[in-house]
Parts: C-alpha cells; structure tokens; sequence
C-alpha cells in the first residue's frame, strides 16, 4: 500500500507508507542519560512514535532532569548514572552529553551491554574515536548517532526516496548550508572549543554525514577547511563560522557552510538547505523554512527532472524511518538505518575538517589559537 503525495500542479508521487510504530510497549526499552543539548527531546520523540518505551532519565543537573520529566513524565529519574547500566531491562541508552562527554559515557554504556544512541558530533577526537571503533568491536554493541538533519527530516526522507528510485540519475555533487541562530542563553560548555570540538566537529557534522549518504560513498577526504571567529570577541575559542569541500571515493565532490548568523528577521534558528546535483536532475531541499512564503512552511522539496519541475511540502507524508529501524536493528542485530562504519567514516571526516582548519587559522595567524 503506498501513499500518493500531490504537488501543487497536480502530479502525484505513490510513497511507501508512513512509518508506524515496529515493537509492543515494553518491548524495547531505553532511558535518557546526558541532557546538556535540547536535541536529546527529538531523539526521545523519534523513538517513541517507533515504540520505544521510555523508562528513566539520569543527568547531573537536576534542573535538566526536571525540566526533561514535564516533556516526559514517565521517565522515573534514575539517583546515579550506575542506577540505568545495572538494569538488565534497559535495551538502549540515548545521550545528548556535552560532546567532549559522549564517548565516555558511550563507553560504559557498551561495556554495560546496553547499545548506544548519541547526539551529533558523537565525539571529538580522533583519541575517542579509536577508543569508540575498539568498544564496539570488542562488545558487538552499537553507537549510532544522532545526524538530525538527515534523519529527522521528512525533505531528507523525501529526497533519499527520489535518489534511491534514480529521479536525478547518479549524485555526483552535494552543497550544504547550515546556518544557526546564536540566541541569548548558552551554557559556558558552549563557547569552549575542547567541550565541543569546533564548528566542523559539531554542526558540520550533520553535513559531512549527508554528503557521504547522499553521494553513496563510504570513504572521503576533505580537500579544504576553514573556521574563524568574526563577530564575538568576547568568546575567542568560539568559532562562529565554518566551511570545507570534500571529495568521495567514487569522485563525487562537496561544499558546505555552516555559521551561527541567522538574522533576528528569520522565523526559524537557521534556514539549512541542502542541494544535490545529478547526472539527470538536482533537487533542493528547504528543510525548516521557506523563506518569504505566506505561511511558515518545511520540508519543502523541490527538483528538475528530465519530466519538468516539481515542488512538494513532505510534512506530514513520509515520517522518519530511522527511528524503527534502528529500534529492529538493535533487537535483530542487522544494520537497516546506519551502519556502524558509516557513523563512524562520517565522524573521522569531521575531524579532519576541524584540524585542517585549525591547522589553516594557525598558518594565517602565527601565535593565535
């Protein structure tokens, strides 16, 4: 049974249908550990409208736990961290750690049995990244991640259907935009280049990541990285803007840009975007808003094909699927929504784009950090 999705000059598009929930309650059970960044409440909610259940919650910031239990109040804060590793119920732990906190924490949650399910950047050195590969291949445990503006995006859904059915025949380049707004309140975690890792490390994340999924490519190398601070002096190991190109394995290239400048003026924290370009067509993607319409819309999708010109509004017609298939993955040890190498061969170029940048701003400026 498919799903017939219409577009404004009428075409329709026959779509699987919407995911829906893959397991009983009670089935696959999982608690949240590590609430420093908001994305943790998107990761509860993807796996909850899979079927997940939700048991506990575990911070070491009280406030956060309170605030986390009125979004979900059938999440029993737990008294310590130990408290959520020694329950042999508890099939998935999911994190939204400070970043330069989440490798360590995925370290005992494998080591405790339970598989891994963490925020972007999912680490941020190559040190971590080593030890995550090495926990992993020694525990058979999983540590996936969190790429949000993949994977909790109906105009990504959307898109990876059309790559994956040829509409614009053979990805062969990728552009990416991730703009963010700053906004006033940001913990000190924030500003400190360690606790993050860097804007590539971080926000690039989401980029890089797509580009290897969308490009159906398993290795690449960054081919040029920058990042400075342009407008906030008084945080001088924040980086405000960042950028790279990259190129795949199979040849296909990249350019990404991600920033915190979103003007006051937006109704949204970032007009992110998302361009691929086929040997038979291109498609954009206007995830969060479409700037200037009428009314606020996202996951706009638009793309020219040997047919014509199509425009479609995903919300609300295709869903989410990696969150079920991650849920299916961790009960019948398969890898449908991610594998293991793909999260990882996304991280390790994260990191190579944040040291060829800090490499480059040091070059540029002897003496500065």
């Amino acid at each position: 049974m498919t799903t017939p999705l219409v577009s404004p000059e009428g075409r329709a598009l026959d779509l699987p249908p919407r995911p829906t929930p893959v397991v009983r309650p009670g089935e696959f059970r999982f608690a949240a550990a590590g609430l420093a960044h908001g994305h943790i409440y998107g990761m509860a909610r993807g796996l909850l409208e899979a079927g997940a259940t939700l048991t506990a919650v575990w911070d070491e910031d009280p406030a956060l736990v309170a605030e986390f239990c009125r979004a979900f109040p059938q999440a029993r804060p737990a008294r310590c961290l130990d408290e959520l590793l020694d329950d042999p119920a508890l099939d998935l732990v999911a994190s939204a750690a400070v970043p330069a906190d989440r490798c360590g924490l995925g370290l005992r949650v494998m080591e405790a049995g339970k598989d891994y399910f963490v925020d972007k950047a999912p680490l941020t050195s190559l040190d971590q990244l080593a030890a995550a590969r090495a926990a992993v291949a020694e525990t058979g445990r999983k540590y996936m991640v969190y790429y949000s503006e993949r994977l909790h995006s109906e105009a990504a859904t959307l898109a990876d259907w059309l790559v994956g059915r040829g509409a614009i025949g053979r990805v062969i380049h990728m552009e990416g935009f991730g703009p963010h707004r700053l906004g006033a309140a940001r913990p000190g975690w924030f500003y400190s280049k360690a606790r993050t890792g860097g804007i590539l490390c971080d926000i690039g994340s989401h980029q890089l990541e797509q580009f290897l999924h969308f490009t159906g490519a398993e290795r690449a190398c960054i081919t040029s990285a920058r990042r400075a601070n342009y407008a906030h002096p008084d945080h001088p190991e924040f980086e405000d803007f960042g950028d790279c190109t990259a190129t795949a394995a199979n040849g296909a290239t990249g350019y990404f840009r991600v920033d915190w400048f979103t003007p006051a003026g937006l109704r949204n924290w970032g007009d992110g975007r998302t361009f691929l370009l086929g040997t038979e067509g291109y498609i954009e993607m206007r995830k969060y808003i479409d700037i200037a319409a009428p009314e606020m819309v996202e996951n706009t999708v638009l793309w020219v094909d040997g047919e014509g010109e199509h425009r479609f509004n995903a919300t609300g017609q295709v869903g989410c699927p990696f969150f079920g298939r991650l849920i299916r993955d961790c009960l019948d040890r398969t890898e449908t929504a991610m594998t293991q190498a793909h999260a990882f061969a996304a991280a390790e170029l994260c990191l190579q784009a944040q040291a060829m940048a800090d490499r480059s701003a040091a070059q540029a400026a002897p003496g500065r950090p």
